[in-house]
């Protein structure tokens, strides 16, 4: 798999679908960010107050996040023939049955990964690319959690460095983005640099992302299929 070819492959849908990407982002993101943005000005000095914001906020956050990825992947899936066959409205439906594997499978892999990172970066980073396409895989092959961990493994197997290699330059390029984004809104009052500023940078780069990674998802699955015809096709 080369990097490159998955990138221009991601982009090239980004750009034609750009606004069912964005919208598809935007209608979760507005509430996510918005609520970021409460959370951000009621912080003070009580902890009760604090608390309970932040555990609401966290709530919500995990539940729409996954959602939205799970839409956004569906989307990028739906319109590599060249058109788009749902409505968002259909997408978030569609999707919604794998909600609890991809938020569960999601929240164990970013544990996984978290304590992989405490013990010296190395093992955190190994974790992040074997398990880059947990997400896909529930979503597009509708595995359960515990089955999305072997089926990434497999699928990234072999290619690992072009994976990690993809997840390091897509991070930067969302990164690079995002801080842009974010300070043309920084002359704003806090709130509305929090809200907007976030909202704008999030509805960008996260479908962009995904993109990638559905398409990196594609290609790998492709890769595997021609290697295991091929010993048939030399018989």
């Amino acid at each position: 798999m080369r990097i490159g070819d998955v990138l221009s492959e991601a982009w090239g849908l980004y750009k034609r679908f750009f606004g069912q990407f964005f919208l598809t982002a935007l209608i979760v993101f507005v509430v996510l960010d918005l609520l970021a943005a409460v959370v951000d000005r009621a912080s003070g000095d009580n902890t009760g107050v604090n608390l309970f914001w932040a555990l609401l906020g966290a709530l919500i956050s995990v539940v729409g996040y996954f959602w939205v990825q799970a839409a956004l992947i569906e989307t990028a899936r739906d319109v590599r023939d060249g058109r788009a066959d749902r409505s968002i409205g259909e997408t978030y439906v569609a999707v919604r049955p794998r909600l609890p594997s991809a938020i569960l499978a999601g929240i164990l892999a970013a544990i996984g990964i978290g304590i992989g990172f405490l013990l010296l970066i190395i093992p955190g980073l190994f974790l992040l690319t074997i398990w880059s396409m947990v997400i896909p895989v529930v979503v597009i092959e509708g595995r359960r959690a515990g089955e999305a961990f072997s089926r990434s493994w497999e699928v990234v197997r072999g290619n690992w460095w072009s994976v990690f290699g993809l997840i390091i330059v897509t991070f930067l390029l969302v990164a690079i983005v995002s801080i842009i984004v974010r300070l043309i809104f920084s002359p704003l009052p806090n709130f509305i640099e929090v809200w907007f500023g976030s909202l704008l940078a999030d509805s960008l780069t996260v479908p962009f992302a995904a993109a990638a990674l559905t398409t990196a998802y594609f290609k790998l699955v492709d890769l595997k299929g021609a290697e295991a015809e091929a010993p048939a096709a030399v018989s």
